[in-house]
């Protein structure tokens, strides 16, 4: 099996590297290990209700948007079914003990706006927060679809998230609202950089967008793109092997025993999978290590609610929900307190609007409370119960997720069909990360450039990308891909082709 582009994973990443350089003529075949392509963008069905894996909304999809731009290039925006989210409040922000409810919106005066009925005072506040925001942005270029070099953006690399909001208001609820959606990025206090909020939280102030009928839609089309320009998609096909001689890959090994030569190599998985899988003298034990030991944010616990029809209307907007006054202290819950904070998602639906199919509830789980049944594997492909106790697991998180949720959604359960849940470990299996983390690496203000990863490698023909490298998210795994494939077409001559569409 000889190809130009041999992929490692069908995750979005993935898809957009096959479907940017299938067509550009290269011959392009990914390598998928599960039965179903898209990573994070996996759907699935359970009683005729579409039920999301991990995209509940995405920002930067308007007319002349970055994403809209790339998805434009790659043939597929006007295939997407989308809904626009609530434009005077995208994002609903509560906290327990208060009935009100703060309201981030779509555009940046509409979102000084509508804070400002709960904020009159603070006008000047929100304006730094908004130039802020912007100025940040625009010093990455490839975000703005444009080449550039490191040092537009070194000097904002290094602020602290939470530290901002303190320095920018002494109105503690203000912080805390503008923070308030930090579970869109596994926000940890004192840590996260305040860079990784804005490029999030700006797509979403800009334009904020839900995919109805789910967004395996994405997968779905780019996978028809690289196919209809001759590529191919073997699915439950894992590679074993990455087999480096002198500075190149010379094949990859899949895991019946089959070599699979390309002139590039793509990994979408992350790096530290990749180096693990990696034979070459080129790569030495410190970069091994150093990969490996890097952290990953915090994984989740999801409770995917299938509603009896016509039971609870559709929401408009994502509701984000704090039990304590911190919005920053889900990540550091105990056992008696969990969970401190979660989103709530709904489905759109093409069906059964003004209502809702399902209802998509995320919040935070470490690795260890799984740690009894970390041993144990299980798909569709190769499905192996993990046993009663980690069943039982499940569902007494389940209940007590429930029981938070119905705080501010009373008489939900009358309303609940079937439950279904997912768990670190289901991540893991999925998506490949080791200890089932829901962003991938976590970025670090204090070491920014140890938590960036460079999408090239020691071997000159093997490239990383996915949301390991620069920005996790929609948005920020496709504009990876840009710069993926930026090494194979020409960076500049990449973004030149895109902004023509």
């Amino acid at each position: 099996m000889n190809y130009d582009i041999a992929i490692i994973g069908s995750g979005l990443g993935g898809l957009v590297c096959g479907a940017m350089l299938s067509r550009n003529g290269y011959r392009v075949a990914i390598f998928e290990k599960n039965k179903q392509i898209g990573g994070s963008l996996q759907t699935y069905a359970r009683n005729k209700a579409i039920i999301d894996s991990g995209v509940h909304y995405i920002g930067g999809l308007g007319e002349g948007r970055t994403l809209n731009r790339i998805f434009r290039y790659l043939g597929i925006i006007d295939k997407l079914k989308l809904q626009r989210l609530d434009m005077d409040g995208f994002d609903h922000i509560a906290f327990a003990g208060h009935e009100k409810v703060y309201r981030l919106a779509q555009g940046y005066d509409n979102f000084i706006g509508q804070l400002l009925k709960e904020f009159p005072g603070e006008r000047s506040a929100l304006e730094a927060y908004c130039h802020t925001m912007k100025d940040v942005c625009s010093r990455f270029p490839l975000y703005n679809l444009r080449t550039g070099s490191y040092a537009e953006k070194q000097e904002v690399l290094n602020i602290n998230a939470s530290g901002f909001f303190r320095q920018l208001t002494s109105d503690e609820r203000l912080q805390q609202v503008l923070a308030g959606n930090n579970l869109l990025y596994a926000g940890v206090p004192d840590k996260t950089p305040f860079y990784v909020h804005a490029l999030v939280v700006n797509s979403y102030i800009e334009d904020a967008w839900k995919c109805v009928d789910g967004g395996s839609q994405i997968g779905k089309w780019l996978a028809r793109g690289i196919m209809e320009k001759g590529g191919v998609i073997f699915r439950n096909t894992a590679v074993r092997q990455i087999i480096g001689e002198g500075n190149r890959v010379d094949h990859i090994v899949l895991d019946n025993g089959q070599q699979v030569r390309a002139t590039h190599y793509i990994s979408n998985l992350h790096p530290t999978q990749t180096m693990d899988m990696t034979e070459s003298e080129l790569i030495r034990s410190a970069y091994r290590s150093r990969i490996s030991t890097l952290e990953n944010a915090i994984a989740p616990f999801v409770l995917n609610i299938v509603l009896k029809p016509g039971t609870f209307p559709y929401l408009n907007y994502n509701y984000y929900y704090h039990q304590t006054d911190d919005a920053w202290a889900g990540t550091s819950y105990r056992e008696d307190n969990w969970p401190l904070t979660y989103g709530l998602f709904a489905s759109a639906s093409s069906r059964h609007m003004p209502y809702t199919d399902s209802l998509s509830v995320l919040t935070y789980m470490h690795y260890r409370e799984v740690g009894p049944w970390q041993h144990t594997f299980n798909t569709t492909s190769l499905e192996q119960p993990r046993g009663a106790d980690y069943d039982a697991f499940k569902r007494r998180k389940a209940e007590r997720l429930l029981d938070v949720v119905e705080q501010r959604f009373p008489g939900l359960r009358n309303c609940i069909d079937t439950c279904y849940t997912a768990t670190p470990l289901s991540f893991r299996d999925y998506l490949g990360t080791a200890d089932g983390s829901m962003y991938g690496v976590q970025k670090d203000y204090k070491d920014a450039l140890k938590t960036m990863i460079t999408h090239r490698t020691k071997l000159s023909n093997l490239y990383l990308t996915g949301q390991n490298l620069n920005l996790h998210g929609i948005l920020g795994v496709t504009i990876s891909a840009v710069m993926t494939c930026g090494e194979i077409l020409g960076l500049d001559w990449l973004v030149e082709e895109i902004n023509k569409k």
